[in-house]
């Protein structure tokens, strides 16, 4: 098992880092990563984390697929930014998820800090799905879930896996900022022949524009 969950770690390291490259190689990385976490968790019983990750292991195909045909004309898909009004509906939907799947952990069974776990299970399912989307904010809830996670592992002396989040949240705070400076780059105006009017004047860039999701 120590070989598996050792090869999960580098595996999962490897996805986030490629992630914040926006390398097409996250995803069948993170694949890995989730499938070797399947077998873990089953092996351990701890089946709450299986079917997670077995959600998890539709995202990634998912995500794959999405990244290389959900642009424009079916091409590569590119970073944008959700809207006001859908980030405020995520941001609602991880506490009114993260309320509602605490109370029922808290009430039904025995474990530790069931609203904290629940925050990091709810949000790191949004966070995903974001991040399939390639939306900036998906990141956000990246750093939100890595910070809380190293709180709950610090409170239950898992040091090592605290210290992993911990490289997370650092990688995550540099995909936020990498994706942020591409964002702004491709909103740039480019003065080409077909972008320019008939005074000279360059027509703002349609991408990297708010989008709902």
């Amino acid at each position: 098992m120590i070989w598996i969950e050792s090869f999960a770690v580098v595996f999962g390291l490897l996805c986030v880092w490629l992630t914040v490259r926006q390398n097409i190689w996250c995803w069948p990385t993170g694949l890995v990563q989730v499938v070797l976490y399947i077998v873990i968790f089953y092996q351990v019983k701890l089946y709450s984390d299986l079917i997670l990750h077995v959600v998890y292991l539709g995202m990634q195909i998912y995500g794959w697929y999405h990244w290389l045909h959900g642009g424009r004309n079916r091409g590569e898909l590119a970073v944008t930014r959700l809207s006001s009004r859908a980030l405020a509906g995520w941001t609602l939907a991880a506490v009114a998820g993260s309320a509602g799947w605490g109370y029922l952990m808290a009430s039904g069974t025995n474990a530790a800090l069931p609203y904290g776990d629940a925050f990091t299970t709810v949000a790191s399912l949004i966070a995903q799905w974001l991040m399939a989307r390639k939306r900036l904010e998906s990141w956000w809830f990246w750093i939100a879930v890595d910070v809380v996670a190293i709180g709950i592992y610090v409170r239950k002396d898992l040091f090592l896996t605290s210290g992993l989040y911990a490289v997370f949240l650092c990688l995550a705070t540099m995909g936020y900022f990498a994706w942020r400076k591409d964002l702004l780059t491709a909103a740039l105006p480019t003065a080409t022949h077909d972008d320019r009017t008939d005074t000279g004047k360059v027509r703002p860039s349609a991408q990297g524009a708010s989008i709902a999701d």
